[in-house]
């Protein structure tokens, strides 16, 4: 049985075991127990699983769902300017609110077809990310009218198997008997599995009132058990292989330790053990990158000499969460054997080559960090490098890639929140160190340009959630030019994201990928310093704009205690020279190239 059937079968599982809660506490309901209509259901929910922003774009078919989301007092409606900007949005909400999901409610068909891409961004990303569509009534849905935002053919479930693709659970709350028990189960699956879900609410079984009783057993989020015997053996098997190598073991972090809410857990390993620990690049901030064990990124061949050697000649690899994407792997260049590898997931662990499914990291670790405690004095003998990269001295005062990077790592501050576009900026970050706390956010598997936009909006808003600092965006010129619309919701709530525009005249990646002087990778050069004001706001009051050209402006630029703590939304055009890029992207692009490379036949 695979990984995935296992842990399907343990939600349903704990989900059977929630709703025996819940049946018993309804059947002490009395007859004067209050109702409410099932959109307030819904939305009641959702704030106590802590979510304070629904992002989307209104439509007809979720208006008086709507009503019910605006009436309440502490979940606000963000409204957007495009559906794919409003996933973008969610899916970056719910990357910085870890362990909580991102919302956005769209509109049946043309509404949720333009949010599509953002939802299998999220699903491929594992962003637990719950995908409203106000659907027409049940009584049309059975009718099959010809009706407006329909293919005109009848299908009023093709977006429904359309979204299948791209959703881990989905829900039509067609008879209100049923409709909380719906909702709780699309919930509970989305944050259990951190994948988006898919839930139709047609507008009549918005305003259908049902028992408000369930409300008063929380859900239960919590991944289920292991099963006691298979993982009292695997940590056997995992204790027998560090024995074998001596204790030289190093932890390798990913992705998945983020998105699977195991950070506490992981914190207590490193600190505990005193293993050398380095992170893939989804793994960026997983780890204190400032903490004297951590030694850097590690992505196969596009990895430093240093790291690179350190990972590679270690004996025992203990991946935490891992995703061997392309652009998370330097083109699957991983030179570390399955012999030398424990992988934790989580909904199943791999010892070397033997697969354990159901036994989940979340409840792993704790148990695997008191059995590698005592290995701690000699784990401490194993040197790791310094995580570094110091400010280059270069010739002229051009704003290049090798110096930027560096320049800009000393103006970030703990617990701000740094986003990177795909491509020049993604790469960039890669090889220089956040202070604690920072937050990295970036989309590297999926890699739809644009992204970090909307995606900004939805980080900013739940950095106030945490009490975080600042929201810094990195962003090509020709990627913020598919969402750039965001920035007027910023303005419009008044958030306050320091936005760094890489002007280098085109899509630099994709250059380096293949046509570096073809005129389909140059884009129009827009006026950016007056972006802001064009989309509501007004320089000088609620906005700030400007334009460097050299090191020396930018360095002045980031020195300044009034631009280093902003009070309004901020937008730096940086101009960088058209073929230039960071390191890691250049390795990666050679790569990729040898792999995809087009040949005339």
């Amino acid at each position: 049985m695979s990984s995935q059937a296992v842990a399907s079968l343990q939600s349903e599982v704990s989900r059977l075991r929630h709703e025996l809660t819940t049946v018993k506490v309804e059947s002490e309901t009395t007859a004067t127990e209050p109702t409410l209509f099932v959109g307030q259901y819904l939305v009641e929910r959702l704030v106590q699983l802590g979510i304070t922003k629904m992002f989307g774009v209104p439509g007809d078919f979720n208006l008086g769902f709507l009503d019910f989301v605006e009436d309440h007092p502490k979940i606000d409606w963000v409204g957007d300017c495009n559906e794919l900007n409003a996933s973008y949005a969610a899916d970056g909400y719910a990357r910085v609110n870890e362990g909580k999901l991102g919302v956005v409610l769209t509109t049946f068909g043309v509404g949720e077809l333009s949010a599509m891409n953002g939802i299998a961004g999220a699903f491929s990303e594992h962003i637990p990310v719950l995908h409203l569509v106000g659907v027409p009534s049940t009584s049309q849905q059975k009718a099959k009218p010809m009706l407006h935002h329909t293919l005109g053919d009848g299908r009023y479930d093709a977006y429904l198997k359309a979204s299948e693709q791209f959703t881990i659970a989905q829900a039509v709350l067609n008879n209100k008997d049923t409709a909380a028990y719906e909702i709780d189960r699309i919930l509970t699956e989305c944050l259990v599995m951190a994948r988006p879900v898919y839930l139709m609410l047609p507008t009549d079984i918005a305003y259908e009132r049902i028992p408000a009783g369930r409300l008063r057993t929380p859900l239960s989020v919590e991944p289920p058990e292991n099963d006691p015997e298979v993982e009292e053996f695997v940590l056997d098997e995992i204790i027998k292989l560090v024995e074998q190598a001596e204790r030289d073991v190093i932890i390798l972090v990913d992705a998945c330790a983020i998105r699977h809410d195991v950070k506490k857990e992981l914190d207590v390993l490193i600190k505990h053990t005193g293993f050398p620990v380095y992170s893939a690049p989804m793994g960026k901030s997983a780890v204190s990158e400032t903490y004297e064990r951590y030694g850097g990124i590690y992505v196969g061949d596009v990895s430093s000499e240093v790291v690179k050697q350190k990972v590679e000649a270690a004996k025992l690899i203990l991946s935490v969460g891992g995703l061997k994407s392309d652009f998370n792997t330097g083109n699957f260049t991983y030179h570390i054997p399955t012999t030398r590898t424990i992988e934790l997931h989580s909904d199943h662990t791999r010892v070397q080559y033997a697969g354990f499914p159901g036994i989940g990291m979340k409840r792993l670790l704790p148990k695997l960090t008191a059995r590698l405690e005592p290995y701690k004095e000699g784990a401490f003998q194993l040197e790791v490098p310094k995580f570094q990269l110091p400010v280059p001295q270069e010739d002229d005062d051009v704003i290049t890639h090798s110096w930027l990077w560096p320049r800009v790592s000393k103006f970030f501050k703990p617990k701000d929140i740094v986003v990177a576009e795909t491509g020049t900026s993604s790469f960039g970050v890669l090889d220089i160190p956040f202070p604690p706390e920072a937050i990295f956010v970036s989309q590297i598997l999926w890699g739809s340009i644009g992204w970090t936009v909307g995606a900004t909006l939805g980080a900013a808003f739940a950095g106030l959630d945490r009490g975080l600092g600042r929201t810094i965006l990195f962003v090509g010129d020709g990627s913020i030019q598919l969402t750039v619309q965001e920035l007027s919701v910023m303005i419009h709530w008044k958030l306050k994201p320091i936005i760094f525009v890489l002007n280098n005249s085109g899509y630099t990646i994709e250059r380096y990928l293949h046509g570096m002087k073809r005129k389909y990778n140059d884009i129009s050069n827009w006026k950016w310093t007056q972006l802001l004001e064009t989309l509501g706001g007004e320089e000088g009051k609620t906005c700030k704009s400007y334009t460097v050209r050299t090191k020396e402006e930018l360095s002045n630029l980031l020195d300044n205690p009034a631009f280093a703590n902003p009070e309004v939304i901020q937008l730096v055009e940086l101009i960088m020279p058209q073929q230039d890029a960071p390191r890691a992207l250049k390795v990666q692009a050679e790569l990729s190239g040898k792999t995809n490379r087009y040949v005339a036949l």
